[in-house]
């Protein structure tokens, strides 16, 4: 699995209309609303760099609202916690 991490700029009026289209792209798996000088940052993970491509090239930017990306590709994961059970609810 690759990831990659995605910046976004987009238009301030509607930053979360574009988040809510962004997280529902094939490939992104969530989509942050943070501060500072990005709007969003987008979670992309798939099988092959191409498919980087098709989501953030080919979909993401075209999202009306997108005003800019810059796209980072994580090389290796580091993590003392498993995040999925940190998160969990304990609902099993």
């Amino acid at each position: 699995m690759i990831t990659a991490i995605v910046f976004v700029n987009a238009e301030v009026d509607r930053i979360p209309e574009v988040a809510e289209e962004i997280a529902a792209l094939d490939g992104v798996s969530e989509v942050y609303s943070v501060t500072g000088q990005i709007d969003l940052i987008a979670l992309v993970r798939v099988r092959q760099h191409d498919d980087i491509a098709s989501v953030v090239a080919d979909r993401l930017n075209k999202v009306e609202g997108v005003l800019a990306t810059e796209t980072h590709i994580a090389f290796r994961t580091y993590s003392r916690h498993d995040l999925e059970s940190a998160f969990s609810l304990g609902l099993d």
